[in-house]
């Protein structure tokens, strides 16, 4: 009887050791919740490496998947999914984007990088509510952009940029009250540009899309820094929406058709490159005290009057193809000629002179186009191809706009 009860009391001893030795690996990771699980397993199963990627080389699912390549995991979820290998030049992805994403329920980042997913966006994206950062760009992403996107309230990043997108911007986009970038250009998007009501969103990128009609003056927040809405079909005046919008540090409307004049406060705004060439900007360009934007372009408008000496301060500045007349300010000459002015495009307008001596030497860093005006150019300068050759403008055009 003795020996019976030792042992079983060493059994009991072995299987609690034993226990012990299997709990103590489980308790140093945890097991990863298994809708997550099954959802990388689709997500797997619909996307492949592009030839010369092995990203998906770690994703073995006899291991723990917070393990993989670009999934990271809080606690049994996952919370961050950056699918494909972001080093610049690196081969992407291709396939198309599961719906089983949507069963990521903490999920707080998505990015896809640069490769040949062509699947529309599914509409299970809603269904994450974390969600805070999403760039899907420079893929071939149809379809059009999900009305449901704006279930995600906490969105501050929306990067679908560089894709096949199409159709209208939903206007329930821009009610996400988080935003702090948007990033659309480089599809085929229509209608018109939507108000964006985040008092947050600094980055508003829509450039080369399809997009119409005049903007609102109340439909961009003034929290805007950067704005680029280049070419697309967009119209109307402009002189009420700028002002508000006093924090840009970049402005890019070319390519468009916009009318109406600028107001002179936008040459104070922190710009460093201004760019509204392209369109049916007119009337006078007056600045209200010294501009020190970098880079300023207001070519192939309908611009008229004296050109304004406070825009000497300009680096590279681009006037060519309006309708400035009378003489070129003293005060260009003098920073040319101080290599303070590097680019200054002058061609197809209706000035009558500039005072410089033919025999000053112009910078070799500096370029200057003063081809087909109302005068002789006093010195040899090269002019870029598209100027043309002649150098003068025929006497019956000046004389036409003088009367």
């Amino acid at each position: 009887m003795e020996v019976m009860k030792n042992t079983r009391k060493h059994f009991l001893v072995s299987v609690i050791s034993l226990l012990a030795l299997l709990y103590i690996p489980l308790s140093t990771f945890a097991i990863l919740d298994p809708l997550d699980f099954l959802a990388l397993q689709n997500i797997r199963k619909s996307l492949d490496d592009m030839p010369g990627s092995n990203f998906f080389s770690s994703w073995d699912f006899t291991s723990d998947p917070c393990n993989f390549a670009g999934v990271y995991c809080e606690a049994d979820k996952v919370i961050s999914l950056n699918l494909g290998d972001p080093r610049a030049g690196s081969p992407g992805l291709s396939g198309r984007i599961d719906p089983a994403i949507g069963k990521l329920s903490a999920l707080a980042e998505l990015s896809i990088v640069p490769g040949r997913i062509m699947s529309s966006l599914p509409q299970t994206l809603s269904q994450l509510k974390n969600l805070r950062f999403l760039a899907i760009s420079k893929n071939f992403i149809s379809g059009e952009i999900p009305t449901s996107l704006a279930d995600l309230r906490g969105l501050q990043t929306l990067d679908l940029s560089y894709n096949q997108l199409t159709g209208e911007i939903p206007p329930s986009i821009g009610a996400i009250p988080s935003l702090f970038n948007v990033i659309l250009s480089h599809n085929h998007l229509t209608g018109s540009v939507p108000s964006f009501n985040s008092q947050t969103l600094t980055r508003l990128d829509l450039k080369h899309n399809n997009l119409t009609g005049a903007i609102s003056p109340s439909s961009l927040p003034p929290s805007l820094q950067y704005l680029s809405l280049s070419n697309n079909r967009l119209s109307g005046p402009v002189d009420r929406l700028l002002p508000r919008l006093n924090r840009l540090n970049y402005l890019d409307l070319g390519l468009n058709r916009f009318t109406g004049s600028i107001p002179g406060i936008l040459f104070t705004f922190p710009i460093t490159n201004l760019q509204l060439q392209r369109n049916f900007f007119a009337g006078p360009v007056k600045p209200v005290d010294e501009v020190t934007i970098t880079a300023v372009d207001l070519s192939y408008n309908r611009f008229s009057g004296e050109i304004s000496p406070l825009l000497s301060t300009v680096q590279n500045l681009y006037l060519n193809n309006n309708r400035f007349t009378g003489q070129v300010p003293g005060s260009f000459v003098d920073r040319l000629l101080a290599a303070g002015i590097q680019i200054l495009y002058l061609q197809h307008n209706y000035l009558t002179g500039i005072e410089i001596n033919p025999t000053s030497e112009i910078p070799m860093s500096s370029s200057l186009c003063l081809q087909y005006n109302c005068m002789v150019p006093p010195v040899l300068t090269t002019c870029p191809v598209k100027a043309g050759e002649q150098k003068t403008r025929p006497t019956t055009q000046c004389a036409e706009w003088r009367g």
